[in-house]
């Protein structure tokens, strides 16, 4: 099981670095800000549980959210095989992951730069 949920993961992962512009934010803090924002609603929307969509990033985060889970939901079809719970699982792997590779394991210095 544990080896499926990785590779479920590393399909979704793989899916966002081909297609997604967010990913590419210029410093650390907007791509926590980003990556958060996005796969929450991307988890809500598979779930079907209601968003927040109060500030004007929650409603950008929104828009790319519905964007990824119609994509993810087309492209791997094992998504509608798997219950809430599970989802929650896979997303917080995916978000994990997602984060180390933009964020907490990437090379690029201009991240943590403060004058950046």
């Amino acid at each position: 099981m544990e080896d499926m949920m990785k590779d479920q993961v590393d399909q979704l992962v793989d899916y966002i670095m081909k297609w997604c512009l967010w990913q590419f934010n210029s410093r650390a803090w907007d791509r926590k800000d980003q990556n958060e924002g996005i796969l929450t609603k991307t988890t809500q929307i598979l779930c079907d549980e209601p968003a927040e969509n109060d500030t004007p990033a929650d409603r950008c985060y929104w828009v790319e959210a519905v964007m990824l889970a119609r994509d993810f939901k087309s492209t791997y079809p094992w998504l509608s095989e798997m219950d809430n719970n599970e989802i929650k699982l896979l997303m917080q792997g995916l978000k994990e992951r997602i984060d180390y590779l933009t964020i907490s394991g990437s090379l690029n210095k201009e991240l943590t730069n403060p004058t950046y």
